[in-house]
């Protein structure tokens, strides 16, 4: 049965445990990790693919796992990418997605988080780019600025920033407007580095040069 990316956006259950999940990690005070995230990965990591030669099918189960990637947080914020991979196991099992399917979006949310995460496939990587280059301030729920943790400051401090995929230089692009009276660039890299070296990896599987642009400057 082909189990369609509409399948899972109108799933009532699916987004049942994406819109809990999101809420466990608003009383945590982590930033956003509900729909407009989620989408935004699905969108990124299957437009990537397409625009890399990758079939449509490949590509909308890039946008399936970008969809459901960060639905682990219902059980917990550590280790949310394995059990967010067994979830996703379990309710695309019942929807009736092929084995290989099943198994290549699996994979890719059971290795999209920094502490363990690896671009071990087309989808993986993708998901991987999408979703650590999603830095924005809309992501901030905090509204006291004097109360800050570092994270909604390196997030909050970042006025306007896209991500571009030039396909005949083959690079793509994070470039970012950051405030730095909120948040100097050290700062960023403090908390970001991880996940910018973890783009590299995930660029390199693609044969795609990563690059960093912060204010005008390139960091990397």
């Amino acid at each position: 049965m082909t189990v369609t990316f509409a399948d899972i956006r109108g799933c009532d259950e699916i987004n049942s445990y994406i819109r809990q999940a999101d809420e466990s990690l608003k009383a945590m005070g982590f930033t956003e990790h509900a729909f407009a995230h989620g989408m935004r990965c699905a969108d990124y990591a299957s437009e990537w693919l397409l625009a890399l030669g990758y079939t449509d099918r490949e590509a909308e189960l890039a946008r399936i796992a970008g969809y459901m990637h960060d639905i682990g947080n219902i059980v917990n914020r550590y280790d949310h990418a394995q059990s967010g991979a067994v979830l996703a196991f379990t309710l695309l099992r019942s929807l009736g997605m092929p084995p290989d399917e099943l198994a290549a979006v699996v994979t890719a949310i059971g290795n999209h988080d920094e502490a363990t995460a690896h671009p071990v496939n087309s989808i993986a990587a993708a998901l991987i780019l999408a979703d650590k280059t999603d830095v924005r301030r809309s992501r901030v729920r905090n509204e006291e600025v004097s109360s800050f943790d570092i994270h909604d400051r390196v997030n909050y401090a970042v006025r306007s920033g896209d991500v571009t995929l030039d396909t005949e230089t083959r690079v793509l692009t994070l470039n970012l407007d950051v405030d730095t009276a909120i948040c100097s660039v050290l700062d960023y890299f403090e908390i970001f580095m991880g996940r910018m070296l973890l783009c590299r990896r995930a660029a390199d599987f693609f044969g795609v040069r990563f690059q960093l642009i912060i204010n005008g400057s390139k960091m990397m």
